[in-house]
């Protein structure tokens, strides 16, 4: 008994590593998705963007701003070294419901360029208002948030991107509510939560990688 019960859970401690390596190393297959890319920022150090097209990346969401102040450090050396090899990029804000949207707007259209090359503008809809330290409704959420998207799509000419977090879309509905594409997240299985067809999904939020020794932020697009 004790040696099956030992048989038993090596096999266990194998199977977890595995499935670990394989979920590290994992990318959607390119015949379901043909466009794949990438999301990086300053967390991201240093970045190769020369491998990062060279291991299959087709494209780039950078990090470029945060709430009404939040400026991301790497945001212009991604930028050229996106440019330089030859990506196609776009920039991401990630929204502060606790802000309003006229200093946020202002906050990213200082940082990211006018530039009708770039992909069409990201918003990340992570934080939610109940972290507010003054009560923010959800109808003011929303409205606020409208503000914003007319604000950043009259800078960029683009509509936005909504990276909308499984809490967020819980919380707000903001999939229907807001009649812009979706960017979805969830490791390995494709994400239904927000009840309509994605045109961005992080596949895999730490994707080891020849590129780099720390882990990417790995996106798919819709076909």
């Amino acid at each position: 008994m004790l040696r099956l019960a030992g048989l038993a859970l090596l096999c266990a401690v194998v199977l977890g590593v595995w499935a670990w390596w394989v979920m590290r190393h994992w990318t959607p297959p390119r015949d379901t998705f043909p466009t794949q890319g990438v999301e990086v920022g300053a967390v991201d150090g240093e970045v190769d963007w020369t491998a990062l097209k060279a291991i299959g990346a087709d494209f780039a969401y950078i990090d470029a701003s945060a709430s009404a102040f939040g400026h991301d450090a790497g945001f212009m050396r991604n930028m050229e070294g996106a440019r330089a090899a030859h990506l196609r990029f776009g920039a991401l804000h990630r929204y502060d419901p606790c802000q309003p949207a006229d200093a946020q707007g202002a906050n990213f259209v200082t940082q990211v360029p006018r530039d009708a090359h770039l992909l069409p503008p990201a918003v990340e809809l992570a934080q939610l208002a109940s972290d507010c330290p003054e009560p923010v409704s959800d109808a003011r959420v929303v409205s606020e948030l409208l503000t914003f998207l007319n604000q950043i799509e009259a800078h960029t000419g683009k509509a936005a991107i909504l990276k909308i977090s499984p809490g967020f879309e819980a919380h707000y509905h903001i999939a229907r509510a807001i009649d812009r594409n979706i960017w979805l997240v969830g490791d390995r299985f494709e994400p239904g939560y927000a009840g309509r067809p994605f045109t961005l999904w992080t596949a895999n939020s730490a994707l080891a990688n020849a590129a780099d020794d720390q882990p990417l932020r790995w996106l798919v697009m819709q076909p």
